[in-house]
This record gives C-alpha cells, structure tokens and sequence, in this order.
C-alpha cells in the first residue's frame, strides 16, 4: 500500500475523549518518547488515576494539564507500516468553532467522538454538519467510553441508529461506525475481547486502509502561478549563444488535475494558449505533474504570465467572476463589518472583495437558517461577494482546493474569514427586463420554481413528470417540462455518457430551465442527474429556494425489471458504457425537498404529495 499520508480531524462534544483516543494512538504506535511516557505517568498518579492518562500526550501548556482541559488545536503525526498520518485534535466548545473550521478545512477523513454513556448530543450533530458543509469525503463516528455502559451492545446500536438517521441531512457518503474505549484500548489498534458482538474493523485497521486515492480530482487541472523565475542571456539576443540559455518557468503547486510535457495549455485570465514544454522539480524532470506536487513548469514559447495567473487545459475551463454566491466562516474577534473593503487570497491571487449581501446565518445546532446583518466569531452564513477583478474558480463541490477562500483584514493583516465558493452569483434580470418575478407571480397565479425530479433510470421519472404536468395544467398554472430524452435528442445530442459529458449535460438543461424560470414558468426537469455536485451546480444558477429537488427513489432491482428501454439488459452485456446503476454510480440526495418512493407509491400518490409541497412552499395560491 502507498505511504502517502491520510490527513484526518477529530472532533466531538466536551470531553468525549479526543485526546485520549489520539493518545492512545501515539502510544499503540510507539510514537512517543520513553521520557513522555515518564512524564505523564507521574502526572496520572499525582491526581490518583489509576490508568496512565494518554489525553496528556497532547496537550501543550502545563496549566491546562494541571486544570484538567484541552483546549488548543494539537498536530501530531505517526506512521505504520502501511501509511502516514497527520492527525489534528480539535476542541468541541462551540466558541471554538473556528478551529475545527481550520483542522478539518485539509481533512481527507474526520473523527467524531460520541460518549456512550451520554449518547448523540447537540454538538455530535453540529460537528456532522460543518464536516459535510466542508466536503470531508469520510467520516467514522467512534463511539467512546463503551467500558462505561458494559460494553452494551444496545447502546452502541441505539446510538448507530439515531446519528445514521440524523446523517440522512449530510452529504458525507461514506460514515463507518466503531465502538472503542480510548482509555482501556479497545477497538483502537486491536480487537476487544468484551465486545465479541463487533464484527468490523478496529480503527487503525480503517485508518490504514481507507481509500483516499479517488478522492483527489485528478480531472481538472489547475495550475495557479506562485512565482515566475528564469533569467536572461543577452547575449543571446545577439545571436552568440543558443537561445536556450535564456530560461523562463513557473512555479507552484499543481491544485488538482495532471498535466505531461507536450499538452497544451490555457492561460487564465487572458485566454492565451501554448504547450507545456517541461515539468521539472527538484531532482530534475518529470513525466507528469499531479495534484499536490510543487513544480516548475516551462512553456514552448514565452507568454506575459503573473503571479495569481492559472494555466488549465483549454477544453477545461475553471469559472471566472466577480460576483461570487459563497458559504463564510468568520473567523475574526472582531466583528464583520459589511460596508468595509477586504482582502480575499485565493489560490495565488490575492484582490479586494466587498461584502455585497448576506442571505442567512446558520444556526448550526439546529440546521436552521436565521437572518443576520453581519457576522460575529464562529458564526457560518451565505454570503454574497463582489471582486475587484475576476477569480478563476471551481465550485467548492467539485474542487476544495480552486473553491476555497480566506479574508483578510487589510488594517490588521490578520486572517478574518474562510470561505466555500457555491459558484457565480446569477444576476437574474436585464437592463431591459420590466417584468419582475412579481408580475409574472401575479399573473400566473402562482411563482415560479424548477422541479428537478432525479433518480435511476425506470424510476418513473417521465411518468411522474407527465402528470404533475397534466395536474398544474388542469390549475392553469405556465408549466414547462424538460426531460432527459428529449434533451439528448436535440442539444444535447453531441454528448455522450461518460461523467464529463453527464455534467455538460445537465449544465445545459440547468440552464434552459433557469431561462423558463425567468420568463414565470414552473419548470419540471426528468434527469437521472446522478452527480451531487451537478444538481447543486443547477441549484447555484437559481435564487435560495427555487429548485426543488424531489429524489424519485426505487428499488434497483425493480428499475432492472422493469427496463421498458432495455438499457440496463444493453449495459449489463457490456454494450453501454458508464451506465448508472451497473458501471457508474448514482449519488442520491443527502436532503432532497421530497422523497418518492416510486416502487410503493402509487403515481397519484406521488403526484398529490409533490403538489402538496409546492402548495407548502407558498408558490400555488
């Protein structure tokens, strides 16, 4: 197995036993000092514990061993065998939010510690949701202290069932659950002897062979210029040397994606093209760069190219904006001020930024979103942002590393906010555009929505579709339906299957739907759609509340059977590629607006409660 590192966070209520448990990860893994351990032991019996206190590895200032808390954000790193680890321990006190924000911002998985004998608290579920609200790909609820409760298999299990029930709510797709005892050792590095009833993995176990690999985007490739270096010969210019001698390169750090010598080449934001002449790092040339490398790379011919520049494959453009519809974390003591002029970094470019508007607040204990004028430390809303010159940008959904932003305070130079790009702000009317959304409301009799049903093919998609058509008709409501087929048919007839050509065409339909919606219309869109981060993508082209996402959910095995087209019958022999279902996957809805089980309901049933959700939303009168 590769021994590339796994970053990974922990985090859970007060005094669930982090530390502890990072602890005895240290010490299981020998990672500690013969003096250390000395140390910590005279602690340990100094305060009449009778176990060796391993939560005392990681904290840093005698005052806080001595009171008895962890407070700081504490890095370690170890290794086995079979992998390296970069591990942050971070604090659960709500005040401290901000911390987690920073620990988890590069975790490619996260620990969540639930104490067995209290069971899911607020904060267990607040740590779920900033952890999904950061794209962290893997999460392992470890549930702690299970020598507490006898070992209960009960409890462990009430647990698991409550927090699965809650993660429905995240889009975290891969959540494992472990029960351990941090302070006895049990379930850590190996199995426990009292909890026969415990089949998986022990945590090191999944730690070590957790799959990360497929977790970078290897597909975009985002090069953002950190330094341009090279020099000169002037006597070259007088034809007494080769030209070569006169060298000129870019450095960086390659943000995600591949690149090879002899590719070509977009240089953002001027649009320019070449080719990639060499890849070089430190001991010389190489045959490809990949994410996470720091390289220079030598283009075949010399181009104007600054710091804050991004070279990118030309059939693969990122977005470019001012207006940027984002998700913020402030991280400032003081308060934000929103008539004040910031500094925002991203990737290498660094410009000035307002803060143009601020739709909510979340109140991240109950999910919930509050209004607010302005933000205060550890406080996380959505919030509009206008530029003072373009940023070349990926949505954070797709790419956390081109989708990610800090603030800056340019008085104090400190570090403010962080932030997540949703996408590009979609200014919905024109110069010329007198009938506002009002109007078209008042006269339709009813506002104006996208009504995105998604799921398997032969999940009765189109069937449904066509009667919530028929049902809004009859109301003589302006209804317009777009649906896959169709699409395929005509605009989309140059694509094909494969992931890239899926996204393209749903950014299409996602834009044609966002014109009808304009124009007043309820718009019904029948795409299988299986990719979270294009539907959210849609969802980002609209304003807050105007696509309703409706998971229309049936059976696999019942889409198999049902197959009127015989496409699964085409994909399972091989013949169709990329299918969903058989050769690619479908990522369903962490939250839709509506669930369907269209294999138990009948289409009435289905069609009623889909209306009966636009009549709960306030867009039927």
């Amino acid at each position: 197995m590769s021994r590339e590192p796994l970053r990974l966070t922990t985090t859970g209520s007060v005094d669930d036993g982090k530390s502890t448990l990072i602890g005895r990860l240290l010490f299981e893994t020998k990672t500690i000092f013969e003096d250390q351990l000395l140390a910590i032991e005279k602690t340990s019996t100094r305060r009449g514990q009778t176990e060796v206190d391993l939560s005392l590895l990681l904290d840093g200032l005698a005052a806080e061993r001595e009171q008895g808390i962890t407070i700081d954000v504490a890095y370690r790193y170890f290794s086995t065998a079979k992998r390296r680890f970069i591990i942050a321990d971070t604090p659960g006190h709500e005040q401290y939010t901000r911390n987690m924000v920073t620990g988890a911002s590069q975790a490619q998985l996260a620990i969540i510690l639930i104490d067995a004998s209290k069971g899911v608290q607020v904060q267990s579920r607040r740590h779920g949701f900033l952890l999904s609200l950061l794209r962290v790909p893997h999460l392992i609820v470890a549930i702690n202290k299970m020598d507490k409760v006898d070992y209960s298999e009960t409890v462990y299990q009430e647990i698991v069932d409550a927090y699965s029930a809650f993660s429905q709510k995240l889009d975290i797709h891969d959540i494992r659950y472990i029960p351990v005892s941090a302070l006895k050792g049990d379930n850590v590095t190996t199995r426990s002897a009292q909890m026969p009833w415990y089949t998986g993995a022990t945590l090191l176990h999944t730690l070590e062979n957790v799959e990360v690999a497929a977790d970078q985007n290897l597909i975009d490739f985002r090069f953002p210029v950190q330094y341009v270096m090279g020099h000169h010969n002037t006597q070259a210019e007088h034809g007494t040397v080769s030209s070569a001698d006169t060298f000129r390169a870019y450095a960086g750090t390659v943000a995600s994606g591949q690149i090879r010598p002899g590719e070509a080449v977009a240089i953002l934001p001027r649009g320019t093209r070449s080719r990639v002449r060499e890849v070089l790092s430190y001991d010389g040339p190489l045959p490809a760069a990949v994410a996470g490398h720091s390289v220079v790379i030598r283009l075949e011919d010399e181009r104007d190219i600054s710091r804050g520049d991004m070279l990118v494959r030309p059939e693969n453009l990122p977005h470019m904006a001012q207006d940027l519809d984002t998700m913020l974390c402030w991280l400032g003591d003081a308060p934000m001020v929103p008539a004040k002029s910031y500094l925002l970094k991203h990737t290498t470019r660094t410009v000035k930024v307002r803060i143009e508007k601020l739709h909510y607040r979340m109140d991240v204990n109950t999910l919930s979103r509050v209004p607010a004028e302005g933000f205060v430390l550890n406080e996380i809303g959505r919030v509009e942002l206008h530029t003072a010159a373009p940023l070349m940008f990926d949505a954070y959904a797709t790419n956390r590393s081109t989708g990610s932003f800090i603030l800056i305070d340019p008085d104090s130079a400190q570090t403010v906010a962080a932030g997540m790009i949703r996408g590009a702000v979609r200014h919905l009317s024109t110069p010329e555009a007198d009938v506002t959304p009002e109007l078209w409301a008042r006269r339709n009799t009813h506002k104006a929505a996208v009504i995105w049903l998604t799921g398997y093919s032969g999940a009765g998609k189109s069937t449904l579709a066509r009667a919530l058509h028929q049902r809004l008709f009859d109301r003589l409501c302006q209804v317009v339906s777009l649906d896959g087929d169709q699409l395929r048919q005509g605009l989309c007839q140059d694509l094909g299957f494969s992931a890239a050509d899926r996204s393209e065409n749903i950014r299409r339909a996602g834009e044609v739907a966002r014109l009808f919606y304009l124009q007043g219309n309820l718009v019904i869109c029948s795409f299988i759609s299986p990719f979270r981060a294009d539907r959210d993508a849609v969802r980002a082209m609209l304003p807050p509340g105007g696509l309703l996402e409706i998971h229309v959910d049936c059976d696999l095995e019942v889409c198999k059977q049902r197959d009127v087209k015989g496409l699964y019958r085409r994909a399972l022999s091989g013949e169709l590629p990329e299918f969903t279902g058989v050769s690619s996957p479908y990522e369903a809805p962490a939250a839709p607006d509506l669930r369907l089980r269209s294999d138990q309901q009948s289409v009435d049933a289905c069609v009623t409660a889909m209306i009966e959700l636009l009549e709960a939303r306030d867009l039927l009168v």
